[in-house]
């Protein structure tokens, strides 16, 4: 009984002693393991009022020695600063950790062993995601307290060298150490738990790389080899009678469980079926509404057609087929290791189905008009036949397999089975390749270049050659041992090709249905334009932003599915994308995706908040202010610029870019600058300036010196105008932003076209403007705001002259409306006879003051005709009487006066 109360008395003791040192040091630092609470300050006088006890038991010494005697003083000891427990929070996280580390040490022991299979790897798998997804919500979570903790112990300041500190100093800097020591000890075992959680994962993943490809190299006997045969010869009997038992098994499980309610569920099961397959090959092609009379459907037409004939296909087939398998595993009417044969056949039956519908769906070999692939009648006919052909091999060989699985066939016959089924398989391919090699019959000159022949299916080049390789590979893998490979390679490319097919399709219903809805003149268009005011090249960039996504996305999942058979497992491939996502470290960088995108999202918020700042200030607060239009341009413009700076400081922030580190940066770049870069700079900053000012923009039309053309690509460093000769000029950034630039079309794109006309000086002014402005009028890229007009710039002698003003709606169309109005303009004048015809006399000259020197020519013409007239009289009067002479009958004679003065006017003109 003593020993038993002197027992109870030292617990009392030591719990009594535990409780006060949690009280108190819960008094002078609350929270203090998680880096939380109210400073010791606030809760020294709670602690100092509180009573001391009268009387305690001092415990025995450690060291064995007796206590010191009342009233004798002994050895002034420092007295032990007490240990503060771990907050219940913390102690919680803990607890969470622990779990967590017992579960991934179960998961490491599972796969360490030799004989781990596919099961015990996916059983291993599941569930690490969601426990590294905890472990790092624990990291974060613990982040912030850490920071706390950690900055609460740097007020204390460093320990003394020299010198003792104070008991309750000292006391403090222990207890921060410790809430520290705590906090940072659970974040270092919640890190170390996550890289052991990832290092799981890999070796999941190395394991079943390694058990992949084990499996498809694996080498097995030869198709060509004699002792594989005999071994068949031999094990035949032996599976036989094992088929013949599984047969018998059967049918005594079909008289034990064959009541009515079985038999009338099975029964309504096969009609069921038979009815859907039977509606399948008669209703469907009506039903899919591709109407052989219409020769020019649209491409909308075709897709939608095609996508009926592939659903109506393909859906009854896969619900008969399920339909069967479920009656038969309800009604128990078929032995459990004949139901995988079950399931093979009815699904092989369904696959022939879906490769029908799919060929009939994109050949439409009957009706090439609503035929959406781009292949001939001969290529159709021909892929048809040889799709369907390969699907019958495939089914035939998985069910063969199935059935050799479930008579527990021997391993010779398995294997030449899957060899057949593989020979066979490549033997269709190749047939349906020499096929597509056919060509259409076409003479070849004897002398000239070689023509080509032109292949009667469309398919060739590297498709073809890949084909071939693949029949090589393929056929002769089985004889070299390699059947699991053969195999395996059949598979695959059936499912590719499978893949591939309902990609093309599902791209080519994206663009049509989707993007040509937002494209082209749809009721879809016109609602979303009516509604929110959207105009139609918006759409147009929406719509290829979205078929662009949804493009990426099919195939993201197409190569996701054509890879899953290869070893690769869809979890960790989610698992990386997360993990690049949500930051990735690339040495002690740590690259956050995530964090980039809400950067770039703060930044674009920030500067659309600032632009409608500066849309404010400028049309609203500045107008109804007193200040000068330079002055306002310039305070929205600083504005513009401080709330740039701001947003790209948030996002900086927010992406863990501190003012030290860009500090550095800018010293780099300012010592670089100091050492010969001040031109690469200059054209930099300048650059930059283009990009956000814009003052010239890609397409503007632009004049430089002398050089004149169409702006092609702004970089940072030059810009690349292309002339109208198509000559590139490549000009510094800097001339651009300290040089004179003439922009044709800084504003808007309209152009400004000036005829000048002259017009007949009796004609009417007014009524040739007005015609000039009718032919302005008429052009249709000429505005009718501002409209055309005609300036009349000067009266001269004998033609007014006008110019004609025409606005156009894009300066690159000037020359061509100047041409076209130039046209229309001379045929208009021309026809009214307000311009002179062509010619000699459409030219007049007037010249005045040359009276005297008219008069003295005329008088120097009459002397010199006078003179030649007496010369050439003689010889003119000899001439007379020839043809007198000559004449048999004149009726009158020649008067010489007469004659002389003939010769005298055709002198004077």
């Amino acid at each position: 009984m003593l020993r038993h109360s002197l027992l109870t008395r030292v617990r009392h003791m030591m719990r009594s002693k535990a409780l006060i040192a949690a009280l108190t040091a819960a008094a002078l630092l609350p929270n203090a393991a998680v880096g939380q609470g109210t400073p010791p300050g606030a809760q020294a006088p709670a602690a100092q009022s509180a009573p001391a006890p009268k009387h305690q038991t001092a415990a025995p010494p450690a060291n064995g020695q007796p206590p010191a005697a009342d009233g004798q003083a002994g050895p002034a000891a420092k007295p032990a600063t007490p240990k503060v427990p771990v907050s219940e929070a913390l102690q919680t996280l803990r607890d969470r950790l622990d779990a967590i580390k017992a579960d991934l040490e179960s998961r490491e022991k599972a796969i360490s062993g030799q004989n781990v299979g596919a099961g015990d790897l996916t059983r291993a798998r599941d569930g690490l995601d969601p426990l590294a997804d905890r472990l790092r919500s624990v990291i974060e979570l613990l982040g912030p307290r850490l920071e706390a903790a950690r900055e609460r112990l740097t007020q204390i300041g460093p320990k003394p060298k020299e010198g003792e500190e104070g008991e309750e100093v000292a006391r403090e800097r222990a207890e921060r150490e410790q809430a520290v020591n705590d906090i940072d000890g659970t974040q270092r075992l919640a890190k170390s738990l996550l890289v052991q959680s990832d290092q799981i994962v890999d070796q999941i993943s190395n394991r079943r790389r390694a058990a992949f490809t084990r499996g498809l190299f694996e080498r097995s006997s030869s198709l060509l080899s004699p002792d594989l045969w005999m071994r068949v010869a031999a094990d035949i009997p032996r599976d036989l009678s094992s088929l013949r038992s599984g047969v018998d098994d059967t049918v005594s499980l079909f008289r034990r469980n064959g009541t009515l309610w079985n038999l009338l569920v099975l029964g309504l099961a096969f009609g069921l079926s038979f009815a859907l397959y039977f509606g399948r090959r008669n209703i469907a092609p009506a039903l899919g509404r591709r109407d052989i009379n219409v020769t020019t459907p649209s491409k909308r037409a075709k897709l939608l057609g095609a996508w009926r004939v592939l659903l109506l296909g393909t859906l009854p087939a896969l619900a008969g087929s399920y339909a069967v398998y479920y009656a038969l595993d309800v009604t128990e009417l078929l032995p459990a290791r004949f139901l995988p044969v079950a399931s093979i056949i009815l699904g092989g039956i369904a696959f022939i189905a879906f490769v029908e519908a799919t060929a009939d769906a994109l050949l439409a070999v009957n009706k090439p008009a609503w035929r959406p692939a781009p292949v001939s009648d001969a290529a159709a006919w021909r892929i048809n036949a040889l799709a369907v052909s390969i699907a019958v091999v495939i089914t035939v060989s998985k069910s063969t397999e199935a059935l050799n699985s479930a008579i527990y066939a021997a391993l010779p016959i398995s294997i030449a089975t899957r060899g057949i089924g593989a020979v066979t398989a490549a033997l269709l391919l190749a047939i349906g390749l020499h096929r597509f090699a056919d060509t259409a019959e076409k003479e070849e000159e004897c002398f000239g270049p070689y023509v080509g022949t032109d292949t009667s299916a469309n398919i060739g080049g590297p498709l073809r050659l890949l084909g071939w390789v693949a029949v090589a590979v393929i056929a002769v893998a089985p004889f070299v041992g390699y059947v699991a490979l053969s195999a395996f390679l059949v598979d695959q490319l059936i499912w590719s090709a499978s893949v591939l097919v309902l990609l093309w399709l599902l791209i080519m219903s994206v663009d049509v249905l989707i993007g040509g809805s937002l494209c082209e003149e749809t009721r879809l268009a016109t609602t979303l334009q009516a509604n929110t005011g959207l105009r139609k090249r918006s759409l147009n960039q929406i719509a290829v932003l979205v078929t662009g996504f949804g493009r990426v996305v099919l195939i993201a999942v197409a190569a996701l599915l054509t890879l899953a058979p290869w070893g690769l497992d869809s979890t960790d491939v989610f698992s990386s994308i997360r993990t690049a996502f949500f930051g990735f470290k690339v040495g002690d960088v740590t690259i956050s995706l995530s964090s980039i995108a809400y950067g770039i999202g703060i930044l674009g918020v920030g500067v659309f908040i600032t632009r409608g700042v500066q849309r404010w200030l400028e049309n609203t607060y500045l107008p109804a202010t007193d200040l000068d239009a330079g002055l306002r341009n310039s305070i929205s413009t600083v504005a513009g610029y401080v709330g740039f700076l701001v947003a790209l400081a948030l996002s900086f922030s927010y992406l863990g870019l501190s003012l030290e580190k860009l500090t550095i940066v800018a010293g780099a770049l300012s010592v670089g600058i100091g050492f010969g870069l001040q031109s690469i700079v200059n054209n930099f900053v300048s650059g930059l300036l283009l990009l956000w000012e814009r003052p010239i923009r890609v397409g503007d039309q632009v004049l430089i010196g002398d050089s004149e053309g169409i702006v092609k690509r702004i970089s940072v460093r030059s810009t690349e105008i292309q002339t109208f000769d198509r000559s590139a000029v490549i000009v510094p950034n800097s001339n651009l932003i300290s040089g004179i630039v003439k922009n044709r079309v800084r504003g808007d794109r309209t152009g400004r076209v000036i005829l000048s006309v002259s017009v007949l000086r009796s004609k009417d002014p007014v009524q040739a403007a007005e015609m000039m402005v009718a032919c302005a009028k008429a052009h249709p890229d000429v505005l009718k705001e501002p409209p055309p007009r005609v300036v009349f710039k000067k009266i001269g002698d004998p033609f007014l002259e006008f110019e004609l003003v025409a606005m156009v709606v894009d300066v690159n169309l000037g020359q061509k409306v100047q041409s076209d109005l130039n046209f229309s303009v001379f045929k208009a004048l021309a026809d009214a006879e307000f311009i002179p015809p062509m010619g000699p006399a459409s030219s007049f000259i007037t010249v005045q003051g040359l009276e005297p020197v008219r008069d003295a020519l005329g008088q120097i013409a009459h002397a010199v005709g006078s003179s030649a007239t007496q010369v050439i009289a003689p010889a003119a009067s000899g001439a007379d009487d020839a043809r007198r002479s000559s004449a048999p009958e004149e009726t009158a004679p020649r008067n010489p006066a007469n004659e002389s003065q003939d010769v005298n006017r055709r002198r004077h003109g």
